[in-house]
């Protein structure tokens, strides 16, 4: 369940396709030695992927939930988010995208409480 094969540069490739920007390798490689990576393949090509941020017991987070978009309504998202709730050690809290909203209520996720974030620029200490 979690794909601990995943690798930085093939992480880094894909989430670049669908939320183009900047990314360091070494330190995808330390994010991603920290979460939970659900994964779907299609063959060699990493086109799903859900990572999970969790303490085991009392909290967990969904950081990413992402599809590349020609692989999007075919079922692999939801089956991504099937699977972390299967296999998730704790209750999930995460933030949706206005155009995510509908998925997430049609695969029986909750809308919670209001989120509020920090920002913080890339490589700011």
């Amino acid at each position: 369940m979690d794909d601990k094969e995943l690798s930085a540069s093939v992480f880094v490739s894909f989430a670049g396709r669908i939320w183009p920007g900047d990314y360091d390798t070494d330190k995808t490689r330390a994010a991603l030695s920290k979460t939970l990576n659900i994964t779907a393949y299609d063959g060699e090509t990493l086109v799903g992927c859900l990572r999970i941020l969790t303490d085991g017991y009392y909290f967990g987070t969904i950081t990413e939930a992402l599809v590349l978009p020609e692989y999007q309504k075919r079922g692999i998202g939801s089956e991504l988010l099937c699977l972390a709730r299967e296999n998730t050690p704790t209750m999930l809290y995460f933030g949706a995208q206005p155009e995510a909203e509908k998925f997430y209520e049609k695969n029986g996720c909750k809308e919670g409480l209001k989120a509020y974030i920090i920002d913080k620029e890339r490589g700011e200490v």
